[in-house]
């Protein structure tokens, strides 16, 4: 540790609450390989100048980037450009690190080419583009986010809930929950145009300036936005833009929009963000327009703009409503949105292809999983919802068991349902929704 960051750090005893270590159960999701009890300290009282310097020793200690490979094994993930896939990291996972170590120290580590593979949008046959860095690429994001992310995190904002520690996409839709309650009838349902793609270097790197003092950090953060992309054959280096798929783009994101989040809470705008998606509650039309005219003047000062035609202000007390993380908002009642839907029923396709050689018991077991998870995120949806996935489900079933059983076609619906009821595949083992939302009911 260089003496600047010495001097802007307090001594590491401040308070009886420090002897205790409850600064350290504050920031129990640090690094601790990174976040000493004395630097918790400092981050909580604030380094001299609001900003921290000689960070570069923090990014590539041994320690760091052990645990940030730790993290990338968990993760797994597809090979980058290079071809090497997380099992061939491990092979050689000593030796590696250690000349990542070297690479860093020395100012001569380079970013690999982003891999880009596109993904097909949830209920559209429109594609999306997913960032694929190679796997040292990511030890090293991750060991920088294991740095900078509880410098920032300290600044963040309550009603930003994306991508950050002990925060969830459920928080957020609690909070929207409590304040359709408390009479927020009219919401700006926003979009922000392209935002991963749009991400300006120039802002982006005077956001992090902010706090970071240190040269060598932003520098490596900036070599990681500037990465090469490949798409088959193709290459180019963005000028513009975080690759989505990265580590570290969540956190750059939260940091960009961090100057709108601070903006709208000044005004009194009660705002329920989660990374680029987000929605701006108000309780009249008047205030809603106001909301929403702010929000354009705060994006456009970092180079974005609202998608013209899925921007909106809407009456939730109106036909129509709104889509927020999956859920659809509308007269009271919250169900799956229709891409949610979408995603749901294609999930079930996959696992129940008419023809097919597993068991019944098999397929079973493939499904459960799905449907306890998506079960759990959507069980505060209107309760005719769980009776919707259930019949679905078993629909496919049945239409599988029936042409297995008569080679030429399947039976009717209702000879069907009579051979093959619901109680055969309650006993069976098959995870119903619907029984799992009356039991939660009654707890």
């Amino acid at each position: 540790m260089t003496n600047k960051l010495k001097e802007s750090t307090p001594p590491p005893v401040l308070s009886r609450a420090t002897q205790g270590g409850e600064v350290r159960a504050r920031w129990a999701w640090t690094a601790p390989e990174v976040w000493t009890e004395r630097m918790l300290t400092a981050l909580e009282d604030g380094v001299k100048g609001g900003r921290w310097f000689s960070l570069i020793d923090k990014v590539t200690a041994p320690k760091n980037l052990a645990a940030a490979w730790k993290r990338v094994a968990k993760n797994r993930g597809a090979a980058g450009s290079d071809g090497q896939t997380v099992e061939d990291f491990s092979r050689q996972a000593d030796a590696s690190l250690k000349w990542l170590h070297d690479q860093l120290r020395t100012g001569r580590y380079e970013p690999s080419p982003v891999r880009r593979k596109w993904i097909p949008k949830v209920g559209s046959d429109q594609l999306r583009p997913l960032g694929i860095p190679c796997v040292r690429d990511r030890i090293v994001q991750r060991a920088v986010k294991n740095v900078l992310e509880p410098i920032f995190e300290r600044d963040f904002v309550a009603h930003s809930y994306g991508f950050r520690p002990g925060s969830s996409a459920k928080d957020a839709l609690r909070r929207v929950d409590a304040l359709l309650d408390e009479g927020y009838t009219h919401v700006v349902d926003a979009d922000i145009e392209a935002f991963f793609d749009r991400l300006d270097f120039g802002l982006m790197r005077a956001a992090l300036e902010t706090k970071i003092a240190d040269g060598r950090v932003l520098d490596l953060v900036d070599a990681f936005m500037r990465q090469h992309v490949m798409d088959g054959m193709d290459a180019w280096v963005p000028t513009s833009g975080a690759p989505q798929g990265a580590v570290l783009s969540p956190l750059l994101a939260n940091i960009y929009l961090h100057p709108v989040d601070i903006a709208l809470r000044a005004a009194g705008v009660e705002t329920v963000r989660y990374a680029d998606d987000l929605v701006l509650m108000c309780k009249s039309e008047e205030d809603a327009q106001a909301a929403l005219r702010m929000l354009r003047a705060q994006l456009q000062a970092l180079r974005l703009t609202l998608h013209p035609t899925k921007t909106r202000v809407v009456d939730v007390r109106e036909p129509g409503g709104f889509d927020f993380l999956g859920y659809h908002f509308e007269q009271g009642k919250k169900t799956p949105r229709l891409k949610s839907w979408n995603k749901f029923r294609e999930g079930i396709r996959k696992l129940t292809p008419r023809r097919n050689g597993h068991s019944l018991a098999r397929i079973i077991e493939k499904l459960n999983p799905m449907l306890r998870g998506w079960f759990e995120y959507f069980k505060h949806a209107t309760r005719y919802t769980f009776a919707a996935a259930d019949g679905f489900v078993r629909r496919r079933l049945r239409s599988m068991l029936a042409l297995r059983h008569h080679r030429e076609g399947c039976l009717g619906r209702g000879l069907s349902n009579f051979r093959w009821p619901n109680a055969f595949f309650a006993s069976e083992g098959l995870f119903s929704c619907a029984e799992a939302h009356r039991l939660a009911c009654q707890t």
